[in-house]
C-alpha cells in the first residue's frame, strides 16, 4: 500500500464506525437528511456558482441549472427512499395448507452494503461530485459515504462538503457518515478502493480512469462492485428517408447537441451514421454551416483541453478520415466534424474511440446493409439515437434491433444530450459505457447499487425489521404472497 495508507485507514475506520450506527436509521431520517443537504446547498448557491465558474470555466447559467438539478436530486432521492419501494420487499408467509410443498416464512429486503467510495466528476462539479447522485444514493441506501474530490474543482468541493456536514449536524446524525478527502493523488485513490472496509465505488469519468478503478476493485482479496460510468460515443443513426425530409432540422439539433457546453457531456453524439446519397450531401453542408456559428470556448481545465486536442489530432491524422470543420485555436476548443467511410470504420477499431469534447465523426455508408454492419460493430454505449420515419422503422427491423442492443437508452428522433432525473431514466449501458449495465447512475433507482438483498427466515414478528413486520408499521408497499399491497399480514394458522 502507498505511504499515505495510515491516513486512508483512519478515514475508512471512521466511516465504518459511522455506518454501524447509520445503517439502523429510519427511511424518514435519511429522507430528511437529503432534503436538509439540499437546503444547505441552496443557502450558499450564489457563492458556489462563483467559485465553480472560476475553477471550471462553465457559465453561470449552466452552473445555476446544475445546482438546481443537484438539489432536486437530493430531494427526489430522499422522497423515494422514504417510500421503501426501492427495497423490493418480498414476503412469502409460512403455509402449511399443502403438505407436499411446505413453505417456511421468508421475508426479503434490501440492506445497505457499508462504506461507499465516490469519485468526483470533472464535468459536473455539483450533480456528479461531492453531493451528487452517487453520494445521495449511498446516503439514501443507508451507507456512509467517502468522497474523493476531483482536482478540477477542489475549492467548490470544500464548500459543498461543509454544507453536507452542516446538514448532518442539524439532523443529529453521526458526522462521519460523510467524509470529504481533498488529497487528489492516484495513490490515495488506489488505497481507498483497496481498503478492506470499502464496500462499493461510484465513478463518472474516462474509460482509462474507470477501468483502473474497476480493476483495483477486483484485485482485492474480497472484490467489491465498482459502478463506473465511462466511455460512450452515443451513435446517431439517420435513415435516408428521414434525412431527405428533415435534414435541416436534424442538422440544427445535432450541431447544438455536439457543441453544448463545449461538448463536455457523457452523452455527446460522437458518431453520426448515414447513407451517402444526395440528401446526405445537403445535410453535411447544413451541419457544417450550423457548427461554424458556434464560438470557440475554454474547456473545463487545462488537462481536459490538452486531452481533447491530442485525441482529436490522433483521429484526424488517420488516413481514412477527412476533416470537414475544425476552428479550434491554441487556447480554446471549437466544434470539429470529420468523416470516414463505413468500410474504413469497420476496419479500424481506433475510429470508435471517444474524443471528449465538441467532436463528431460522420460514418458514410453505401446502403442500409453497411449501416447494419456499423451498428453490429460498435461497442456498448450509454445512448443510441435513431432518426427515422415510422415506415423506415418498420422496413428495417434488423437494424432497429441492433441499435437497441447497443445502449441503455434509445432516443427516437431527438438528440441524446439532456439526462432527466426520474425513475424511468437509464444512465448506464453495456461495457465500456459502464461496468454494470443493470444499474443506472441517474434517478433514484441508483440507490440500488449500494444495497444487497437479505432474507429473514422464520423470524419472530417482533424481532423483524419494521419494514418486514406483519403490521407494516411504515405503511410501505410490499409484495406479500405475490400480491403488491400496503395491507397488514394475517399469518396462516
Amino acid at each position: 500500500m502507498p505511504n499515505n495508507y495510515q491516513s486512508v485507514h483512519h478515514y475508512m475506520e471512521a466511516s465504518q464506525k459511522a455506518f454501524e450506527i447509520y445503517q439502523h436509521s429510519t427511511l424518514q431520517q435519511r429522507a430528511t437528511l437529503l432534503h436538509q443537504i439540499g437546503d444547505s446547498i441552496q443557502q450558499i448557491s450564489s457563492t458556489l456558482i462563483e467559485v465553480a465558474a472560476t475553477e471550471t470555466h462553465l457559465s453561470h447559467k449552466r452552473l445555476l441549472t446544475e445546482i438546481k438539478r443537484t438539489i432536486f436530486q437530493l430531494q427526489n432521492y430522499g422522497d423515494y427512499c422514504a417510500t421503501g419501494e426501492w427495497m423490493d420487499i418480498r414476503i412469502d408467509t409460512h403455509n402449511t395448507s399443502d403438505q407436499q410443498h411446505l413453505i417456511p416464512d421468508l421475508r426479503k429486503m434490501m440492506v445497505p452494503l457499508g462504506p461507499v467510495l465516490v469519485f468526483g466528476a470533472a464535468n459536473f462539479p455539483f450533480a456528479y461530485s461531492t453531493a451528487g447522485g452517487d453520494t445521495a444514493s449511498g446516503l439514501a441506501a443507508g451507507c456512509s459515504v467517502v468522497v474523493k474530490a476531483h482536482p478540477g474543482h477542489v475549492e467548490t468541493g470544500k464548500l459543498v462538503a461543509a454544507a453536507v456536514r452542516e446538514a448532518i449536524k442539524i439532523c443529529n446524525l453521526p458526522e462521519d457518515i460523510f467524509i470529504h478527502i481533498e488529497d487528489i493523488s492516484v495513490e490515495t485513490g488506489e488505497a481507498l478502493v483497496k481498503h478492506p472496509l470499502t464496500k462499493a465505488v461510484g465513478f463518472t469519468g474516462s474509460y482509462k480512469g474507470g477501468k483502473q478503478i474497476f480493476d483495483w476493485g477486483n484485485q482485492r482479496e474480497i472484490p467489491i462492485p465498482v459502478f463506473a460510468e465511462m466511455s460512450s460515443v452515443n451513435p446517431v443513426f439517420i435513415l435516408p428517408e428521414k434525412l431527405a425530409i428533415d435534414g435541416a432540422h436534424i442538422a440544427q439539433k445535432l450541431a447544438a447537441s455536439i457543441t453544448l457546453d463545449v461538448g463536455q457531456f457523457c452523452t455527446n453524439p460522437g458518431i453520426i451514421v448515414c447513407v451517402n446519397d444526395e440528401a446526405y450531401n445537403n445535410f453535411e453542408t447544413l451541419l457544417v454551416t450550423e457548427c461554424k456559428k458556434v464560438t470557440p470556448q475554454t474547456m473545463l481545465n487545462k488537462g481536459i483541453g490538452l486531452n481533447f486536442k491530442d485525441k482529436k489530432q490522433q483521429m484526424l491524422q488517420e488516413q481514412t478520415v477527412t476533416t470537414l470543420i475544425d476552428n479550434s485555436n491554441e487556447t480554446e476548443a471549437a466544434v470539429t466534424i470529420a468523416k470516414t467511410t463505413a468500410q474504413a470504420f469497420l476496419a479500424n477499431i481506433a475510429l470508435q474511440d471517444e474524443v471528449f469534447g465538441p467532436f463528431s465523426l460522420m460514418v458514410c455508408c453505401k446502403n442500409i446493409d453497411e449501416m447494419q454492419a456499423v451498428a453490429q460493430h460498435l461497442k456498448g454505449q450509454l445512448t443510441a439515437t435513431i432518426f427515422t420515419t415510422d415506415a423506415g422503422f418498420e422496413q428495417h427491423p434488423t437494424l432497429m434491433q441492433q441499435i437497441k442492443n447497443l445502449a441503455g437508452r434509445i432516443i427516437f428522433n431527438n438528440v441524446p444530450t439532456g439526462v432527466t432525473v426520474c425513475l424511468a431514466m437509464q444512465h448506464g449501458g453495456p461495457f465500456p459505457s459502464s461496468t454494470d449495465s443493470r444499474f443506472t447512475s441517474v434517478g433514484a433507482d441508483g440507490m440500488k447499487r449500494f444495497a444487497r438483498p437479505q432474507t429473514y427466515q422464520n423470524w419472530p414478528n417482533a424481532l423483524l425489521p419494521k419494514e418486514l413486520q406483519n403490521e407494516n408499521p411504515l405503511g410501505i408497499f410490499r409484495t406479500v404472497n405475490n400480491v403488491l399491497t400496503k395491507a397488514a399480514i394475517t399469518p396462516y394458522l
